[in-house]
């Protein structure tokens, strides 16, 4: 039992190094919503559905938050640790509950695109966060995309249970 709890902890943390590199290199900047599209949303996915809603919540709230750190969007930070924190969660704990992944991909993506709405509104005006809803819809299907192909390797390869 200590082993597995040890495996999670571990793979968590994996996951967070694996999302913060993922958002570094597959980054397209969009200078209208002073932000940018990456693939961070990837490993908050993998996180929450193989590992669970805490892992998804731990991975989403410090990849986003490291990410905004290292990249210059430091007033983006906290809410990045809100908004993918949630998005983690929310993930994982949907997917607990329905075993369903489509549906909690979805919900998931939502509420970290209702989380940047709210820090682009917040940072500079409404219009930004009105603007910024296209690509954050976009970087969370891809993210969704490119999980669901990876997902099923992955769960093969990384025995939890």
């Amino acid at each position: 039992m200590n082993h597995q709890r040890t495996q999670k902890q571990v793979l968590t943390a994996l996951l967070v190094a694996v999302a913060v590199v993922m958002g570094r290199f597959f980054l397209i900047p969009i200078p209208w919503t002073h932000g940018n599209v990456n693939l961070c949303d990837l490993g908050i996915m993998i996180a929450a559905l193989m590992i669970g809603p805490l892992a998804g919540g731990v991975v989403g709230g410090l990849s986003g938050m490291i990410l905004d750190l290292i990249s210059g969007y430091v007033a983006y930070a906290p809410f990045s640790l809100i908004a993918h924190g949630l998005e983690g969660w929310v993930i994982g704990y949907l997917y607990q509950r329905t075993h369903n992944r489509y549906l909690a991909l979805s919900v998931g993506v939502v509420v970290m695109v209702i989380g940047y709405f709210v820090a682009d509104t917040v940072l500079y005006t409404i219009t930004a966060g009105v603007l910024g809803i296209g690509t954050n819809i976009l970087q969370g299907v891809v993210g969704i995309v490119v999980a669901l192909v990876l997902i099923p390797a992955l769960n093969r390869a990384v025995r939890l249970n």
